[in-house]
């Protein structure tokens, strides 16, 4: 063969891969599209607000590990506290932080050494003290420094509720998220995990720890990032919940049966994809243990989270998320093709397998022979438009879809402008940014191999407060408010 006919295979291969994996995502669009329809449809007629008040709720424990979180773990906490749900507590757990994290909440909520005996169902990092405060809805975890895996299981150990809600420090909930993510495991016992939606708070406004208008953030990065997540949430994971194969429930919003979670092992600790690799092994373990469960997503319960706005930052978090896909893998690969393992090792795994662990490997190699192809003259013009309208073509359409499926179905975005100004990234994103994140997910395998276990520190900017109007700052400034 030929260095010519070589790169014509390539570029029918890639090709050919491009038009398996759009199918693929088309297919997913259609599920979501008619699952969320039928959830909007059931949802006029799902007495939602009777269930605040309900006996059938089962109590929630929220857990909520820290880290040097001293400028807002205060406001955190109170927004936590606030949720809208029939009985929750909530349990932080300080994992060695370095700063005041610990002394703000004990000042703040008059914490007090408890004599409550824990007992430790999961194995973590040496636990210095247990705090509780004088209603008893918070409880403080102060403990050794052993990572975000390490004190999630901390904070579920000491958990005193049969449904445990795990989230970030600095995530901020709509008031009713904690009843919409539970609602499916209120309504049936065989739900053992769910996931909520996280939604990208850059440029949104807040007061107080809640959120009081959405809109979308100047710098092109975030919106390149809500479009991404508006296609991975409402789009994919909407589907492969639908399928009975979902493999990720984000470990910035989820919530689990207490006991199926520590059954399962806990999170793990050597990994930096500790969420998907969870979820992978309860499926194993419910599996195995031959056990009727569902784990299940909903496009309703909100989460709101600050992603990056630099390259630096980005990159280094892309790299960590494909690392954890690999390492997921790897761990559960006799689940992969494996019919004992039902949905999840016969369709869920062998996608991430195919199509998100390959997919940038073969992209790149797609982009280079196929420039290389037209550079030597071996490909025709004919040909050349069809690997745009598939390579490029397809992934505005869908990136599109996501933008209007979300405004179809679940009208967060109100305004028009930036409705308009997301579809216009879901275009470009296209030309540049998805080739970007290419590279940065090939450059993840070799540092895989290479065995890094680097986690890569995200830098905050802080959610933006709403301001008040300028008169009325004024009139503030001249002591003229009445």
């Amino acid at each position: 063969m030929t260095l010519s006919d070589f790169i014509v295979f390539v570029n029918y291969f890639v090709l050919g891969y491009f038009l398996a994996i759009n199918g693929v995502y088309l297919a997913l669009y259609l599920i979501s599209f008619f699952e969320i329809a039928d959830y909007v449809r059931r949802e006029t007629f799902s007495g939602f607000s009777e269930l605040f008040g309900s006996n059938y709720a089962p109590p929630v424990s929220v857990v909520v590990p820290a880290y040097n979180e001293e400028a807002t773990i205060v406001s955190s906490v109170r927004s936590f506290l606030t949720l809208h749900y029939p009985l929750h507590q909530v349990v932080v757990v300080n994992d060695g932080s370095r700063d005041g994290t610990l002394e703000a909440l004990i000042e703040e909520f008059d914490l007090y050494e408890s004599d409550q005996p824990v007992r430790m169902q999961l194995k973590t990092a040496p636990l210095r003290c247990v705090y509780t405060a004088p209603h008893e809805r918070l409880v403080v975890v102060d403990k050794e420094n052993g990572g975000k895996s390490d004190a999630l299981n901390a904070g579920v150990s000491v958990a005193s509720y049969p449904l445990v809600c795990c989230m970030d420090a600095d995530i901020i909930l709509e008031e009713d998220a904690l009843l919409r993510i539970a609602r499916p495991m209120i309504e049936s016992g065989s739900v053992a995990a769910v996931g909520g939606i996280v939604r990208v708070a850059n440029g949104c406004e807040f007061e107080k720890g809640r959120i009081v208008k959405v809109k979308t953030p100047r710098k092109a990065l975030p919106n390149f990032q809500i479009v991404e997540y508006l296609r991975a949430f409402i789009a994919s994971r909407t589907a492969w919940s639908k399928l009975g194969c979902l493999m990720i429930i984000s470990g910035a919003f989820g919530m689990f049966r207490r006991r199926d979670l520590i059954s399962a092992g806990g999170y793990a600790s050597d990994t930096v994809g500790e969420d998907m690799e969870l979820v992978t092994r309860m499926h194993r373990v419910l599996l195995e243990n031959e056990r009727e469960y569902r784990i299940s997503f909903v496009p309703d319960p909100i989460a709101w989270t600050e992603v990056p706005d630099t390259l630096r930052v980005l990159g280094r978090q892309r790299d960590r998320w494909h690392r954890g896909l690999i390492d997921t893998l790897f761990r559960h690969r006799k689940m992969i093709f494996n019919p004992r393992y039902g949905a999840a090792g016969m369709l869920g795994l062998p996608y991430f397998l195919i199509f998100e662990l390959f997919g940038p490997v073969v992209e790149l190699l797609g982009y280079i022979a196929f420039v290389a192809g037209l550079a030597l003259g071996v490909l025709n013009a004919e040909f050349a438009l069809a690997f745009l309208l598939v390579a490029v073509g397809l992934g505005v359409l869908l990136s599109t879809a996501a933008v209007f499926l979300e405004e179809l179905r679940l009208e967060r975005y109100p305004r028009w402008r930036d409705l308009l100004k997301l579809t216009a990234y879901g275009v470009l994103e296209n030309f540049g940014y998805r080739q970007l994140n290419t590279f940065w997910r090939v450059k993840a395998i070799v540092s895989y191999l290479r065995k890094s276990t680097d986690w890569g520190a995200m830098e905050r900017r802080g959610f933006q407060e709403r301001k008040e109007p300028r008169l009325r700052e004024k009139a503030s400034r001249q002591g003229d408010i009445r």
